[in-house]
């Protein structure tokens, strides 16, 4: 598949299920740290999630959500449940993540090669035939969360990808009008 074709036909997938072995998500990490870092810095951080590993981090969603709920009774476990289950919408959750510079630049630098990171793990993702979607949520800034997942409490979290077989028919492209966002100065 070629890249434009790939950029094209590229769609977040919210369903997905199968396997995904550790060859194919070796292979996404690698075409991830191909992405452009400007200072050479590769401040990525990659953390896989799968298996029961899914539902630790499902619990530890939860319980930073029953800290922060005003919901009681029915409503409070329904909503509980539902977080709980976030993780298991996918076999495979690849956490992406960049390291803080004590400089601002480098930070903002290193924080916008991640996320190039990121889209080149989902063209990759695109291209083996895998349904991948970029989320975030308010569960990504919680220093919770990112303890749980082994990384340093400056680290910031990019994106949750998750990861697996489509079992859903791509939703259709949306036009794109980019000559409206365009500035030509010669």
């Amino acid at each position: 598949m070629d890249v434009l074709t790939a950029l094209r036909e590229r769609r977040s997938i919210g369903k997905l299920g199968g396997e995904v072995p550790d060859h194919e998500i070796r292979t996404l990490i690698e075409a991830a740290t191909w992405a452009p870092n400007h200072r050479l810095t590769e401040p990525w951080r990659f953390v896989v999630v799968r298996g029961e590993a899914r539902e630790r981090l499902g619990r530890v969603w939860a319980e930073i959500v029953a800290k922060r709920t005003h919901a009681q009774g029915e409503e409070r476990e329904k909503l509980l449940q539902k977080e709980a289950a976030k993780p298991l919408r996918a076999p495979v959750l690849l956490i992406v993540a960049v390291r803080t510079d004590d400089d601002p630049i480098v930070a903002i630098e290193d924080f916008a090669a991640a996320a190039a990171a990121v889209q080149n793990l989902l063209l990759a993702a695109q291209a083996l035939g895998l349904g991948a979607m970029w989320r975030t949520g308010e569960m990504v800034y919680d220093p919770e969360v990112r303890a749980h997942l082994g990384l340093e409490p400056t680290d910031r979290i990019v994106a949750s990808v998750y990861l697996g077989r489509p079992e859903m028919k791509p939703p259709a492209a949306q036009p794109r009008e980019s000559r409206l966002n365009v500035r030509w100065l010669s």
